[in-house]
């Protein structure tokens, strides 16, 4: 039939309407989707004040608020906007605990707006499918169930718990350590209940490498020579022996012997088994071991694949196929793919195997490949994880591996030795997983109990027990699996957490080698409570949540008991941070001792020190006060210039020549000096009346591209002058080569910014006729127009990446808010002012 399509007023989805059947009626249907979760949990305002709330409090007292996830795409208003006026809703939402909970929050949003239903009439559905397949897609339509509001539930108990747990831990480890260690090296000190014993595993290892001794120990080998050419190495049935004279004793008995004798001759057929069929976990190990991927970077790329129709649904714990899955239609799919073609043709024509017999978790089927894919469709990664994905699948429907062991037993002298063959009989499933074929050996030689063959050499070798390696992301999924760790969902989520934070870092061959930092938060919480850090009782809380999912267990009591215990021991943390303070001492260095001179305290007048390990801050060691700066940038003294508040030196922050900078006064940047000011706010933001830094007498007029941001003069910036905002990353260049440019008291009759005036050297003014000076509106001033160009800054940090270069807009120039000067007006519509100089 005809579908419609539109972009909903979000931007971000869009919203696909046709005319259809629905339960034996005609009916008209709207198809719309959301961007993960459409809500967040968070504490009410006062309570995300670090300053002004004991962490102890978050336990119980603060109470807490679902907030948009994502307040720029106002998905609520979008939802409603939809929903407005629909009789039914379907949801075809992941198929998993996240994805029931985000049908309970779209429900919330679109339930108040839709027709009410007549007293019995049903209206909620929910779709259950594992992939995004026609047949899948019109079997979900044909069964359609409710949503299940424990597995949101326990979404919601998780959600609080981490939150409560995770909050009042960081904030109070974060505040009593940056006060006290400047080279801490990281802005924030997180605790969280899965992110910690994730950590603890690493530092574990780490702890196995430190106090490992190596120990010499000696091995016997033996080459036979069966014949003139060849030789065979044999491997000495006692493995090794750990003192030296007892290895010489028996090399002394062997020597003795000019022969070995075949004692024995055993041939056995054996099976490697085929791989059971892929789950989430499997296939973030092989991602990490093998395609060199992080579990986060693998998840993205899965979650591409399936969006895109190519993979069945990539979280899953089941590595079972149900009886009704249509394997041969899965494999139909790869028969023309160059790549294994061959291989699955011969299977669909000789009858394939049934998987082997798995686990069972009663949500997903295993990852399956849905649909044939090419590599210049995928390209790079998401080709690697595709393709291992489908070898994956195709083995699990091939024959097992068979090979004949042979095994020779030989006796020189009284010692005995053995000498093990392979050969394969029938390839199976390593002819599409080629790695894992039974490599290639030398064959051993014919012979039969009662040969003897002439000993070509008895030598004893002295090697060293050898120290286990740091943890790889691989061994780390496995051991968070054992034990109850984070689900397959939150996994790489965890593990990119504690090297985010500087707790770890990646080594070669995705190994994590924790830092001096993760090594010692982690003994530091053994020391006090190990409960902190040991899987233990964060394995029991999932349990718990597990049976919120199942209707066995009452949410509101698990959450209670379990915040009950996290809170006593918290106060119990609290009061023993001494003992994880010892060991800071050893491992970094006071803020006192940190850092270079920078500017002066406007207390002491003495110099403060700059400390650049994160979170940069200054500190006066004289008056012992620390103070935080703005992140991400370079921090240098201005001009020696003083605030007329407090007495203390000015410094500039940069994000870089192409991005913007602004002086602060660090006093200031902390306590906020006038009412309308918030904490972290530099002289750009400042509203004091007469300083010349402030935004009073350097603002021009309002953003052009957000709504509260007002551009102001960089006044350091010449000659190659700019103006940005004080809210957002949009800079303004105008004026190249100008001598001066200051801000005018007048302002604007059009559009009410603040008139600029300009001064250029008589060589390089680009003003009509030839003249040096001009003052105007940059935004409505015709001379000006071809003087100003709008960019994005080029932010140090990928959380502010922008587009660069030119941009074509709308918007308008506005008054600036404080001082009185100038009375903020309505703002005019984008078209007004810049309608012109933009257009």
């Amino acid at each position: 039939g005809n579908m419609s399509s539109r972009k909903g007023l979000n931007g971000a989805c869009s919203v696909h309407e046709y005319t259809g059947s629905f339960v034996g009626q005609s009916a008209h249907f709207k198809m719309t989707s959301v961007c993960g979760h459409v809500m967040t949990l968070d504490f009410i305002g006062k309570y995300n004040s670090w300053d002004k709330v004991d962490p102890a409090e978050l336990f119980s007292k603060a109470p807490t608020e679902k907030k948009e996830a994502n307040p720029k795409l106002t998905m609520v208003k979008f939802l409603q906007v939809e929903g407005r006026g629909c009789d039914c809703i379907v949801l075809w939402l992941d198929c998993d605990k996240e994805g029931e909970n985000i049908c309970f929050e779209v429900l919330d949003a679109v339930l108040p707006v839709m027709n009410k239903p007549r007293s019995t009439e049903r209206t909620i559905y929910r779709a259950k499918f594992s992939s995004i397949t026609d047949t899948d897609i019109c079997n979900a339509m044909n069964h359609l169930g409710e949503p299940n509001r424990n597995e949101a539930l326990s979404v919601d108990a998780r959600q609080e718990l981490d939150l409560r747990i995770g909050c009042a831990f960081t904030r109070f480890q974060t505040k009593y350590f940056q006060g006290k260690y400047g080279n801490l090296d990281s802005s924030l000190i997180s605790f969280g209940p899965c992110q910690t014993p994730t950590l603890g595993f690493c530092v574990e290892r780490h702890d196995k490498i430190q106090s490992f001794k190596p120990e010499t120990y000696w091995v016997l080998q033996a080459k036979v020579n069966p014949e003139k050419e060849s030789s065979l190495t044999l491997d000495w049935d006692r493995v090794r022996v750990f003192d030296r004279e007892i290895a010489q004793m028996f090399l002394n008995i062997t020597k003795v012997a000019k022969e070995a004798k075949v004692e024995s001759v055993s041939k056995k057929e054996k099976v490697k088994q085929r791989p059971l069929a892929l789950n989430t976990v499997e296939m973030l190990r092989v991602a990490s071991a093998a395609l060199g991927m992080g579990p986060q970077h693998a998840m993205q790329i899965a979650e591409r694949l399936y969006t895109q129709g190519y993979i069945s649904y990539p979280r899953t714990e089941t590595t079972h196929y149900p009886e009704n899955f249509d394997l041969k239609g899965c494999l139909r799919q790869q028969a023309n793919n160059p790549y294994w073609a061959e291989t699955v043709k011969a299977l669909l024509s000789e009858g394939i195997n049934r998987p082997r017999k798995g686990h069972d978790a009663g949500d997903h089927p295993p990852i399956t490949p849905m649909r044939a894919a090419t590599e210049a469709e995928l390209g790079g990664d998401g080709w690697r994880l595709y393709e291992y994905i489908t070898r994956h699948f195709i083995a699990t429907v091939s024959a097992d591996c068979k090979y004949l062991q042979t095994t020779i037993s030989f006796s020189i002298g009284p010692e005995r030795f053995t000498c093990i063959g392979k050969v394969v009989t029938s390839p199976g499933f390593t002819e599409i997983m080629p790695w894992h074929s039974i490599p290639l050996e030398e064959s051993l030689p014919h012979c039969e109990k009662g040969d003897l063959f002439p000993i070509g050499e008895i030598k004893l070798l002295e090697k060293q027990t050898s120290p286990p390696d740091y943890l790889t992301e691989a061994e780390l999924i496995t051991l968070m699996e054992k034990h109850g760790i984070g689900t397959d969902a939150s996994i790489p989520v965890h593990i990119n957490n504690i090297c985010q934070r500087n707790y770890v870092t990646v080594e070669s061959g995705r190994r994590l080698k924790p830092t001096n930092l993760g090594i010692v938060l982690v003994h530091g919480y053994y020391k006090i409570d190990a409960e902190l850090v040991l899987p233990t009782i964060r394995s029991a809380v999932e349990k718990q949540l597990n049976l919120i999912a199942l209707g066995k267990a009452n949410y509101h009591q698990v959450l209670e008991h379990t915040l009950d215990i996290f809170k006593r021991k918290f106060h119990y943390f609290v009061d023993s941070i001494a003992g994880m303070d010892e060991l800071m001492e050893v491992s970094f260095s006071p803020l006192a001792a940190t850092g270079k001179p920078l500017s002066r305290c406007g207390k002491c007048h003495r110099f403060m020190k700059y400390i650049q390990a994160k979170p940069s801050r200054l500190h006066c060691s004289h008056c012992d006060d620390t103070y935080s700066l703005p992140q991400n940038g370079t921090i240098k003294l201005y001009k020696e210039l003083r605030c007329p508040l407090d007495d203390f030196e000015l410094v500039l922050w940069s994000s870089g020549s192409r991005g913007k900078s602004y002086p602060l006064c660090p006093y200031c940047y902390n306590h906020p000096p006038f009412r309308d000011m918030k904490k972290g706010m530099g002289c750009n933001e400042c509203t004091h009346p007469t300083c010349q830094h402030s935004l009073s007498m350097l603002g021009i007029g309002q953003c052009v591209e957000c709504e509260n941001g007002v551009l102001v003069l960089d006044s350091t910036s010449g000659p190659k002058w700019k103006m940005a905002c004080n809210k957002c990353n949009v800079i303004v260049h105008f004026f190249e080569n100008a001598h001066k440019v200051r801000v005018s008291p007048e302002t604007c009759d059009l559009c009410d910014a603040a008139l600029v005036d300009v001064d250029f050297n008589k060589a390089k003014s680009p003003l009509p006729g030839d003249e040096t000076q001009h003052s105007g509106c940059i935004f409505c001033d015709p001379v000006f127009q071809d003087l100003v160009e709008l960019k994005h800054a080029a932010m140090r940090h990928p959380m502010h990446r922008g587009g660069q270069g030119k941009r074509q807009g709308r918007g308008r120039g506005k008054g600036r808010r404080p001082g009185g000067r100038l009375n903020p007006k309505k703002p005019k519509d984008k078209m007004a002012a810049l309608a012109a100089y933009f257009v």
